[in-house]
């Protein structure tokens, strides 16, 4: 029996004193000594996540949209500045406590009112998991498409919308992340490290190639650029939905920060990877679509828009790979471990870490992504809607670490069904956290959704929040008693 199997066969057997339906290996809190994620391994988070294909669709609209060049680097300085301050609170979270985002949510919501959180936050991701998948697989069609002409014959036909190279394409990289992501943590921090320059390089080069091919003219508008207060509303939404595209990594990034090094390695890793990276990132934005826009008057919709256009082969394969690389990357870190942990919550008798990722993966084909994606009724509705609840849920939970227990947490209480136990609450639920949380997260939702509202739609990540946190911060019980103790006595060897 191996050194982890002997650890998973300890908390099985219930040695540690706590609640089985609470704490498995999978959940408990990760030993201070021995974490492995320094300022390298959390910078790869961000440089993997910043550049995908998504991401740079959204930027490039701003430019189509009206937004000149020093617009879109205006709204990206705004958003790093606020994402850099959100990712930190949220990192030192995980960092001190050493658990993931489903058992956090205890702190807040009790031992039993957590579920809602990871619940909403786990639908989400295994929605984008498949829909980002998917977008990987036509890259990946398209390229096989090129250099095998014969195989177009394989994607003319349909089976439940998709074609039969589509099929194939969509196993071969689905297959791929269930196995990178059942040898756990350790080989996804592994592939980070490995995706993160390959991605960087890939893209600068793009970007000097665009250069060169423009003859280093680079258009800064699109020639009808927004002016005045037009202008300024423009970058300030953008800001604002920069910040909700990384809602979900807001909620979970103590699934990551569990096994940072120290408090300094992820504000090193943050500083590099957020306001550093994403202006790199808004660069390189500016050049693909000003250059493009300088050679033929047309604005792209993404980067696989230019990768196409790459006359040599060799080189089109090469940066092909690369997007499909990234795109596996940031399916891995935003899409893949949050719903793991959250059906390891649910089912701690029956799913472990590798189970619940398969068990994700298959929720992620099912669901049929393609059919989710080619429907903006889904993608805007019901997809925008559980989008516009992760900003009440963040709200709640940070409000009640930071200014109500000011970051002091009983992480052994996190773990035990005791009726009279710290984070019991009312039968396992916080009333009050729900209190605050409902009527939030109906005013976000509303926000998002209506058209009545649509100026303010991109700002409902915000409003949400806010409303939220001020709400548990007017309700919320501060006489109860607040404890502030470690979980190194159950914790284990982080991975």
């Amino acid at each position: 029996m191996t050194a982890l199997e002997d650890r998973r066969s300890s908390v099985e057997t219930g040695d540690t004193g706590t609640s089985a339906g609470l704490y498995t290996y999978d959940l408990a809190p990760t030993k201070r000594t021995g974490r492995r994620w320094g300022a390298y391994n959390v910078f790869t988070l961000w440089a993997n996540d910043v550049h995908s294909l998504g991401n740079y669709a959204f930027a490039i609209g701003l430019f189509a949209l009206g937004l000149n060049v020093w617009g879109i680097l205006a709204a990206f300085a705004l958003a790093s500045v606020l994402l850099f301050l959100l990712l930190t609170l949220s990192g030192f979270m995980g960092h001190k406590t050493g658990v993931p985002f489903p058992v956090m949510s205890r702190i807040a919501f009790g031992i039993k009112g957590a579920k809602i959180p990871a619940a909403v936050r786990g639908i989400v991701a295994i929605a984008w998991f498949g829909i980002q998948t998917y977008l990987a697989s036509v890259v990946l069609s398209a390229l096989l498409v090129a250099m095998f002409p014969e195989l177009s014959a394989l994607d003319t036909n349909s089976v439940l919308g998709q074609s039969t190279l589509g099929w194939i394409t969509f196993m071969v990289l689905w297959a791929l992340q269930v196995l990178i992501v059942s040898y756990g943590m350790q080989m996804i921090r592994r592939y980070m490290a490995f995706a993160a320059p390959t991605t960087l390089i890939t893209m600068c080069a793009l970007a000097v190639w665009m250069f060169v091919r423009a003859d280093g003219s680079i258009s800064l508008s699109n020639g009808a650029p927004l002016t005045g207060g037009a202008m300024w509303l423009q970058i300030l939404q953008a800001a604002a939905l920069w910040v909700v595209i990384y809602g979900t990594f807001v909620l979970n990034f103590c699934d990551f920060t569990r096994s940072a090094k120290s408090r300094s390695s992820i504000v090193r890793g943050n500083v590099i990877g957020i306001p550093v990276n994403m202006l790199f990132f808004a660069g390189i934005v500016a050049v693909l679509s000003g250059a493009q826009f300088s050679l033929d008057g047309r604005v792209i919709t993404s980067p696989t828009d230019i990768v196409r256009t790459i006359p040599n082969m060799f080189l089109l394969a090469l940066a092909s790979l690369a997007l499909i690389a990234l795109t596996v990357a940031v399916n891995l870190l935003a899409n893949f471990v949050a719903p793991i942990y959250a059906l390891v919550d649910l089912f701690p008798h029956r799913l472990d870490f590798r189970r619940a990722g398969l068990v994700s993966a298959v929720l992620g084909l099912v669901i049929t992504p393609w059919n989710l994606y080619d429907s903006p009724v889904v993608v805007n509705y019901f997809l925008g809607g559980l989008g516009a609840l992760l900003g009440p849920l963040f709200g709640v939970i940070m409000a009640d670490y930071w200014l109500l227990r000011k970051s002091r947490v009983n992480v052994p209480a996190l773990y035990t069904e005791d009726t009279n136990a710290e984070y019991h609450y009312r039968r396992g639920y916080n009333p009050r956290a729900v209190a605050a949380f409902v009527p939030s997260a109906a005013i976000a939702v509303v926000v998002a959704l209506v058209p009545f509202f649509h100026a303010a739609a991109g700002f409902s990540w915000f409003i949400g929040a806010i409303v939220a946190a001020v709400m548990y911060a007017a309700i919320a019980d501060r006489a109860a008693p607040v404890h502030d103790v470690d979980g190194e006595a159950i914790a284990v060897t982080a991975e």
